[in-house]
């Protein structure tokens, strides 16, 4: 069974880009353009990783990482704030509210998969 990830993200150049590297990297991925579909996303089936853009429409960041963490049934699943929003008030935010990595735009998209892969447990080799 594949490793699934949800991302969040409204920017649609970002959002090409990452769909094919972690689509390369052997990751399911499914998109949410704002943060009311990225929580009716979760409803549907859960993944193993959410990409969260903290500036989303509808709902932000902040409070769609705080659904996730508040429901028991997703309490497994790992977000990653990814965002332009590089101040130290954000980012303990985020850290607060349960998030479990925060990496600030631009990012390497290797790393970023690397990081990903490092988080749900996957071996990068296999």
């Amino acid at each position: 069974m594949a490793y699934s990830v949800l991302l969040a993200e409204d920017e649609p150049n970002i959002v090409l880009s990452l769909q094919f590297i972690m689509k390369k990297a052997g990751l399911k991925v499914r998109v949410a353009k704002d943060g009311e579909l990225a929580v009716q996303a979760m409803e549907e089936e859960i993944p193993d990783a959410v990409l969260l853009d903290i500036m989303l429409p509808k709902r932000d960041g902040f409070s769609v990482c705080e659904a996730i963490k508040a429901n028991p049934e997703w309490a497994n699943v790992k977000v990653i704030m990814l965002t332009a929003k590089c101040r130290d008030e954000d980012k303990q935010r985020a850290f607060g509210l349960g998030a479990d990595a925060y990496i600030t735009k631009p990012f390497s998209t290797r790393e970023l998969v690397d990081r990903v892969l490092d988080l749900i447990g996957k071996d990068k080799k296999g």
